[in-house]
């Protein structure tokens, strides 16, 4: 359905182009509550409640059909539904990919692919990970605050403690952040191997082991974005892909544009502690236990048991 002007409320763009390698498939859209349900259909159910108007879902087309039919379809009677195409091509500055690269370029990229579709704050999920319902209150409460036409662009990041989104089945990379004094974001480091080791987390940094405190603040790419950011976004990813666009493996990390919008002053990011439980599925032995968390929470009455009824 088409964003119209009487529809002001913020949409929700959902990362879920990655087909999920260490998962070993298609984890968008497999099952985990009690009727069907897949972990983004809860995120969908508690952007809905919270007051989001529009879902954007980023994905390949070369399952396009497949996602609409199994997930699209399904939420299109509850929320405006629509769809931006992470494309390997897709680039700005009329670049091109070099020659063998196939793999798009990463959540940078994913998020400026939602460019032509998204005209109104917006927040930013992964399709795969579970937030709690207090994330999206938190968005839609941030994006009532800010005054129209605001400068620096307001944006928001939703953190998690790190302890809590760990895997006990494998390693898993997470972008640790560091805060000002008065809240707002400074730094996000990408750190591509942490692991839960004796109930502690432990990073590995070339040949060291480097512990971390378990309530290390991290994003799990919870963001609320100003629409404006996309040219933020595209203005990086030309230089960026002037820098790397010839590697057939580079990453346009979202953390990418983030830090340089902070730099030059043309952004602030308000950090915005969740206190409740992340889960999701890095591996396929992490879905007994998001299978676990929902079942949980429809018996104690914070989801129906057929979700979309």
């Amino acid at each position: 359905m088409a964003e119209t002007k009487k529809n002001n409320k913020p949409a929700l763009v959902v990362l879920a182009a990655g087909m999920g390698s260490r998962y070993g498939g298609l984890k968008q859209i497999d099952p985990v509550g009690p009727s069907g349900e897949t972990v983004l259909d809860y995120s969908v159910y508690d952007a809905v409640r919270a007051g989001f108007g529009k879902v954007v879902f980023v994905i390949r087309k070369d399952f396009a059909g497949l996602f609409k039919e199994q997930v699209g379809r399904r939420l299109d009677p509850h929320i405006d539904v629509a769809y931006a195409y992470q494309e390997l091509d897709d680039l700005p500055g009329g670049k091109r990919p070099p020659e063998g690269r196939t793999k798009p370029w990463g959540t940078g990229h994913a998020i400026w692919s939602a460019r032509n579709t998204v005209t109104v704050p917006f927040g930013v999920i992964n399709a795969d990970d579970f937030y709690g319902a207090g994330a999206f209150r938190a968005l839609v409460e941030f994006f009532g605050g800010v005054t129209q036409d605001s400068r620096p662009l307001p944006c928001v990041l939703i953190a998690y403690r790190l302890d809590r989104t760990l895997s006990t089945h494998g390693a898993v990379s997470r972008g640790v952040i560091e805060v000002t004094e008065d809240g707002f974001l400074a730094r996000v480091k990408e750190v591509e191997t942490i692991e839960n080791l004796d109930g502690h987390p432990v990073a590995t940094e070339g040949n060291r082991k480097v512990p971390l405190a378990g309530d290390t603040l991290v994003s799990m790419n919870c963001w609320g974005f100003d629409p404006g950011i996309f040219s933020l976004f595209e203005d990086r990813f030309e230089t960026f892909l002037g820098k790397r666009g010839g590697e057939t493996g580079s990453e346009f990390y979202v953390a990418d544009p983030v830090e340089d919008a902070i730099r030059k002053g043309k952004a602030t990011f308000r950090v915005m502690p969740d206190r409740g439980n992340w889960f999701g599925v890095t591996y396929p032995e992490d879905k007994q236990r998001v299978v676990r968390s929902i079942a949980e929470r429809v018996r104690a009455g914070e989801y129906p048991a057929s979700l979309w009824e």
